[in-house]
């Protein structure tokens, strides 16, 4: 597996962001958006891990970097539930790696894009059991979320910031939207913001994701 790329703050660390990118892009993704953020977040350490190459059926079995296979679009995408295990046991593991490094996991974020953040709501939600610093689930959805599943207190705790554009046309508002709604429903802290942008990410909402990083990392 390919090593995530690291962007190191200039100052002692003690907090830490975990960023995945989304379909068919790579760790580099999202290393500007990290770089702009790290100017304010003095002492945060970024780490952007690297999805597998791996054949994606609704893209003609075309390989790519994913972290699942995604196997129909509708009605709601059908995917490898897995493959996106893996890539959850993936990010848990990346998480222990912080917290062994002395971070404690309060101020650990998990951030994701597209399919990257659907890996991250199942991580944060399903799979992980202990505190975290919050949530950034940017234009993104959440396949595993179902009525029977009951979040633990310390998952209830897990403050998210949800940002979608308006006409994004490949997850829709509404998704993203629905992620957002199952959460609060739920008791957890969830803001919702969107924008006038399709499946990308503006200046506007980096300095939204800054201005939120900086308020749970006083």
């Amino acid at each position: 597996m390919t090593q995530p790329l690291i962007l190191q703050p200039g100052k002692p660390v003690d907090a830490c962001v975990i960023w995945l990118h989304g379909l068919g892009a790579d760790r580099y993704d999202f290393l500007p958006v990290a770089e702009i953020l790290q100017e304010s977040l003095l002492t945060t350490r970024f780490v952007l891990p690297q999805a597998p190459t791996r054949a994606v059926t609704i893209n003609g079995g075309y390989e790519m970097p994913s972290w699942y296979d995604i196997l129909a679009m509708s009605p709601a995408r059908a995917i490898s539930r897995e493959q996106l295990e893996e890539s959850a046991n993936m990010l848990t593991e990346l998480i222990e790696e912080q917290r062994s490094s002395e971070i404690d996991a309060s101020r650990i974020f998990l951030a994701g894009f597209s399919q990257g953040g659907a890996v991250v709501l199942h991580t944060a939600f399903l799979k992980w059991q202990g505190p975290l610093g919050g949530v950034l689930a940017l234009s993104t959805y959440a396949p595993t979320f179902s009525d029977e599943l009951e979040l633990s207190a310390s998952q209830q705790r897990i403050p998210v910031l949800s940002l979608h554009g308006q006409y994004d046309d490949v997850v829709q508002n509404s998704m993203g939207r629905s992620a957002y709604e199952y959460l609060k429903q739920r008791g957890v802290t969830v803001t919702w913001q969107e924008y006038p942008m399709g499946h990308e990410v503006l200046p506007e909402e980096i300095r939204d994701i800054g201005v939120w990083l900086a308020e749970r990392l006083r």
